[in-house]
């Protein structure tokens, strides 16, 4: 029985094949929960047929019922016509304390200020929350002359599953392999799990961990396109996502106008997008600051001489600015991130720092087909698990170290708990399993403190040594952050390769004279000369530039496109790790082509970024083919990057190494300007 068949036989009911939503989700800016929640009513069941007939009623009912902003004045007539009329829309609640009324204000519709009951509100109170909750309603009309209000609120309902039954959940884990549930958790949050290793998997679930622990501090940072943010927008009724430079101490916490609970006090994850210093944004509130600094250590917050307690997670994510290499070597991880927050108090309350920088842009070929869990019924789950602890399980394995702060400590159980009730709800696990998840919560905590130490001094007075014992065997072992691991091992091997060509001295065709030797000269290569590359024409010319520019009009052909990374990857061999290099391609291509070079052009953009090669490119009608540097020099190339011939063979060693290969006939020349 494959992974899919078992997904059906034990969760028939709760799971829908993920590629539905984008089918029926058309121009509708619907949450995926929202699109869900409907498709479960129809389409949870492996029936083409029946499917197939879900798919056109969760369409006519979005075509029907729900409220596009463009077509409101279409519905409120539709409502007015028909005296009551269904339709799914955003909305928010409000006390009005003059009236002595609740109002309620809908998203699309563009109404305001109608009354909603007493009943209806103490039912589903997070209407309150002000981040607004998406529901079914039931609109009437009031037709009378002397009618304060025309637009009446016969029925509503939040869009989310009632009485999920846990244990059921639970005994049906039992019966999936810890890969297999893995797997499903994937497909659950749209994603297939087969375009990402296990390192990948656990990072997109680690998303969720806000979603079961309470009060637990997450951040991430890393490229734009990687859905950082599609968890807390999309996956649940019990999360919201705010802009970072939107938020405030009234909107989060407590407005003093009315004493009102911010969203903390009704959310289970607030979550703040675009987490990041841009250019000419406003200073950040420093009250602000504290008070969040105190909720994240201390469960609760003060307004006024009032003390309030809630349980919402909170996550951060943004963007970065620089690779990690360079954020390394010159500022830290921390860096993209307001400044106001930049302090050792608050970011010492993060409990994890997951590593956004491993996460490939999400592109159509790697989001799931297959079948996952209902969103909102996973999210309801999630709900129930919050109310457990699983970190106890870690004392039956393992011994933290000693020097490791309380603030260590807690931030590492709760997300090694949080992994266990994602992972192994049914708290049947290996100590490899159980080793394997703590590794990954203490990297994650360890991440926060390494920069800590730069950040702020106080903390490198007090060192601590992330390494536990584990009980069965006496053995001692120590974590490392993976990007720490890869810096040290690009320091290493760029020193040994530093050391080897200085042995190497003269050979081949050129020269390889050091950075105070190089002079303006020509190179003359012959038609089948072997033993040329880049580097050895580039790399001593190319040396400390930071901004280059590539003319070459013929990139064009895909062996072309290779050209152009092999120089990329030339480029990323002859800097220092923690440099980064602007290069600027000036290209051209017929009309009909051009369609297809830009999609190469910005699949290389992508991939160069984790090298620090910052790609941009123009297509400029030219000739001349060079590559001009910032460090005064310009080598201008007679064939531009195409100066290797065919070569032909499925297994060749000339497709790795370009010292392998046969030239062309061309001349090289060196300028200095």
């Amino acid at each position: 029985m494959d992974l899919q068949e078992k997904i059906l036989k034990h969760f028939e009911g709760k799971v829908v094949r993920k590629d539905l939503t984008a089918r029926v989700k058309g121009n509708a800016v619907v949450p995926t929960y929202v699109l869900e929640y409907l498709l479960g009513q129809y389409c949870a069941i492996n029936d083409e047929e029946i499917i197939q007939s879900g798919i056109e009623k969760v369409k006519t009912v979005i075509k029907n019922n729900y409220v596009h902003r463009s077509e409101s004045e279409i519905v409120k007539s539709t409502i007015r016509q028909q005296g009551s009329y269904k339709i799914i829309d955003k909305v928010n609640v409000q006390l009005n304390d003059r009236a002595n009324i609740y109002e309620a204000d809908f998203a699309n519709l563009g109404i305001n200020h109608v009354p909603i009951a007493d009943k209806m509100v103490l039912e589903h109170q997070k209407l309150l929350s002000g981040g607004g909750v998406w529901c079914i309603l039931t609109m009437g009309y009031n037709h009378a002359a002397d009618a304060q209000v025309r637009w009446v609120i016969e029925d509503i309902k939040p869009i989310q599953v009632s009485n999920v039954r846990l244990d059921d959940y639970v005994d049906a884990r039992k019966e999936f392999t810890a890969e297999e549930w893995l797997d499903l958790l994937m497909h659950s949050i749209g994603l297939n799990p087969e375009f990402f290793n296990k390192r990948g998997k656990m990072i997109q679930i680690s998303r969720l961990i806000t979603h079961v622990e309470n009060n637990y501090n997450f951040i991430e940072l890393g490229p734009k396109g990687t859905g950082k943010s599609h968890i807390f927008s999309e996956l649940s009724p019990h999360g919201v996502l705010v802009s970072g430079g939107d938020v405030s101490k009234a909107r989060l916490f407590v407005n003093n106008n009315g004493n009102k609970i911010g969203l903390v006090g009704y959310w289970d994850v607030v979550a703040l997008d675009e987490f990041e210093q841009e250019q000419g944004s406003r200073r950040v509130d420093g009250d602000l600051v504290k008070i969040m600094q105190n909720y994240m250590a201390n469960q609760s917050f003060n307004r006024g001489k009032e003390t309030y307690q809630a349980t919402a997670s909170l996550a951060f994510v943004g963007n970065t600015k620089h690779t990690v290499p360079y954020m390394l070597k010159n500022s830290h991880l921390f860096e993209s991130i307001p400044e106001g927050y930049i302090k050792g108090a608050f970011l010492d309350r993060m409990h994890m720092y997951i590593p956004g920088w491993e996460v490939r842009i999400l592109k159509n070929s790697v989001f799931s087909i297959g079948y996952g869990f209902i969103v909102d019924y996973i999210a309801e789950v999630l709900k129930e698990l919050r109310k457990a602890d699983y970190s106890s399980f870690i004392d039956q394995y393992v011994e933290l170290h000693g020097s490791l702060s309380t603030r260590d400590k807690t931030a590492i159980r709760k997300s090694f708990s949080g992994l266990v009730k994602l992972l192994y709800p049914h708290k049947e696990l290996t100590q490899e399993e159980a080793l394997e998840l703590l590794d990954f919560a203490i990297e994650g905590r360890k991440r926060v403190k390494d920069q800590l130490y730069i950040i702020d001094e106080t903390f490198r007075n007090e060192p601590v040594d992330f390494t536990y014992r584990v009980r069965a065997t006496g053995k001692e072992v120590s974590v490392e952050t993976l990007e720490m691991q890869n810096y040290h091992a690009a320091l290493h091997n760029k020193k040994k390769e530093a050391e080897e060509e200085e042995e190497e001295g003269a050979e081949g065709f050129v020269i390889k004279e050091s950075e105070e030797k190089l002079s303006p000269h020509q190179v003359l290569i012959k038609d089948n000369q072997m033993g040329v590359s880049y580097k050895k024409l580039f790399g001593n010319y190319l040396k400390g530039a930071t901004k280059i520019t590539l003319q070459d009009p013929y990139i064009r052909y895909h062996y072309q496109f290779k050209n152009l990374l092999e120089f990329c990857i030339m480029l990323e061999q002859i800097k220092e790790p923690d440099e980064e290099i602007d290069l600027h391609v000036v290209t051209w291509n017929t009309e009909e082509n051009t369609a297809s070079s830009i999609a190469n052009l910005e699949d290389l953009k992508e991939n160069m970024t984790d090298i620090g090669i910052h790609l941009t490119y123009e297509f400029r009608n030219v000739h001349d083919r060079s590559v001009m540097a910032d460090n005064g020099w310009k080598i201008n190339l007679g064939r531009g990057l195409d100066i290797f011939d065919r070569y032909e063979g499925k297994y060749n060693a000339a497709d790795l190494y370009q010292e392998k290969r046969k030239c062309k006939d061309c001349e090289i020349t060196y300028l200095r300007i």
